[in-house]
């Protein structure tokens, strides 16, 4: 019997899709019109943020490594716009208050 191959026969190669910006995060993008302005949304997988942590602006808590969440940013602002939220909190923004309310034992970064 001869060894299984690991390996597709054909299609494509996988270092002709490494300039697509989606691969390269492992999500996919799209844009978005929230607050009188467009919004470019990002999904990143949780295998493309391992070892990163982030503030979520929408719940104010933390997005461990390794957790698929988004990030979004206004159409024409720099990286330093770009913000990471948790799913569920990108898709509840306009429902939320415009201050989030800490409790007493939230750190305060």
């Amino acid at each position: 019997m001869s060894p299984r191959r690991n390996r597709p026969r054909g299609g494509e190669n996988p270092t002709e899709r490494a300039g697509e910006a989606g691969d390269r995060y492992g999500g996919f993008q799209r844009s978005e019109f929230w607050e009188g302005e467009n919004w470019s949304v990002r999904h990143v997988a949780g295998a493309s943020a391992a070892g990163k942590r982030y503030r979520c602006p929408g719940c104010d808590q933390e997005i461990p490594g390794a957790v698929p969440h988004v990030v979004a940013w206004p159409e024409y602002g720099g990286v330093d716009d770009r913000r990471h939220w948790h799913q569920a909190c990108w898709n509840a923004k306009d429902r939320r208050t415009t201050r989030v309310q800490r409790s007493r034992n939230a750190p305060k970064y």
